[in-house]
């Protein structure tokens, strides 16, 4: 009896664990590709180092969970949809060790920098800028970040002429209203905005 209770709570670990490793694969492959970036205290980690950290949890998991094994009464069902199961995780990894290379070699390349703008809005609002340049061009997108502390998109985007970033310099408003935030950019007389300028800060949740 002790025995059987014993296998049976094995077996649900190994399943929740498995659970948890399939979820957390997902969200990796996910964070990687999307745009959403995450707060903590103040600090910004984008959506791949999100995804980085998803992909550590996964990994670990999946370490303990294949320790743990398969029952070695296990039916030819339970096997087949094991290694259909092994196949699709591993389709998700390499979907989220690409997008989280790609996603840190581009905030290399184009020297990306992140800023948490102050005052925050009504209940506690936050407007977060990412701004990058390369060559002779500066751009930059600004994000929503709510009581969650996520952003799943951005909410506005501008282009600005010979790299210049006007977050960084500071040549920027952002006003607070009952209906959300506006953050307007301005460039220079000889930096000017090129393409876009204002973004609209609404936190959903």
């Amino acid at each position: 009896m002790i025995e059987e209770r014993e296998q049976r709570s094995g077996g649900l670990s190994a399943t929740v664990s498995r659970a948890v490793c399939g979820g957390s694969l997902v969200l990796a492959a996910v964070a990687s590709w999307s745009g959403l970036l995450l707060v903590v205290q103040g600090r910004v980690l984008p959506g791949w180092g999100v995804s980085a950290v998803l992909l550590v949890l996964a990994l670990v998991l999946r370490r303990v969970v294949s320790r743990v094994g398969r029952p070695a009464g296990a039916s030819r069902l339970l096997r087949k949809r094991a290694v259909w199961a092994q196949l699709g995780n591993g389709l998700l990894i390499v979907m989220a060790v690409l997008g989280t290379v790609w996603g840190a070699a581009d905030d290399l390349i184009s020297n990306a920098e992140y800023h948490v703008l102050r005052p925050a809005g009504l209940e506690g609002c936050t407007a977060v800028v990412r701004e990058t340049s390369f060559l002779s061009i500066g751009k930059g997108k600004a994000y929503a970040v709510g009581r969650t502390g996520l952003a799943l998109g951005k909410s506005g985007s501008w282009t600005v002429d010979d790299g210049y970033r006007p977050v960084e310099a500071g040549t920027y408003e952002l006003n607070w209203g009952r209906d959300g935030g506006l953050l307007r950019i301005s460039g220079t007389s000889t930096d000017p905005v090129v393409r876009g300028g204002s973004a609209d800060i609404h936190c959903g949740w």
